[in-house]
């Protein structure tokens, strides 16, 4: 015996079910690659709190720390952002002291960017837990899958950053 009402309809019985895309979308290789970055964010700041809008620009931030003193637009262009939209997130962590930004000789309206000793840490912090949350992703993918994946994502990124 259940202890479900006996006027239950299927949609009740299916609340923790994902909603099934349109017919037009079933087979998105968009949908799919945002909803894993969503996902992949959300599951890995849960595991971080407190440290703000760092975890979800990691990748940001060891560009950042293997390119010090690159120029605000590069750091834009690599992330996939226009450079006006890089500035707010620059503004946030420089305040937070994670980063910093230094003039560049002979051109005033660029900015270099570097870590600070402090985004160093939170760096080092947060690689561990992100490489731990990259196994978690790949779990069940074999190298050979992970390869591939990796490759085919690179080809994606490639044919994108064309438009």
């Amino acid at each position: 015996m259940t202890d479900a009402p006996k006027n239950q309809t299927t949609e009740d019985k299916d609340l923790d079910a994902l909603l099934p895309l349109g017919q037009e979308f079933q087979n998105s290789v968009n949908y799919r690659i945002r909803m894993t970055q969503i996902l992949a964010f959300r599951a890995f700041e849960k595991r971080l709190p407190g440290y703000g809008g760092a975890a979800r620009y990691l990748g940001l931030l060891s560009i950042v720390r293997a390119n010090p003193g690159q120029r605000q637009h590069r750091l834009a262009d690599a992330v996939g952002l226009q450079s006006s939209s890089i500035v707010p997130i620059l503004d946030r962590m420089e305040a937070n002291g994670i980063i910093e930004r230094r003039d560049i000789q002979g051109d005033r309206r660029s900015k270099a960017v570097f870590l600070t000793d402090q985004g160093e840490q939170v760096v080092a912090e947060l690689s561990k837990p992100a490489m731990d949350m990259e196994q978690k992703t790949i779990a069940g993918f074999t190298e050979q899958e992970v390869q591939a994946l990796i490759v085919g994502l690179d080809r994606i990124i490639d044919n994108l950053r064309q438009e």
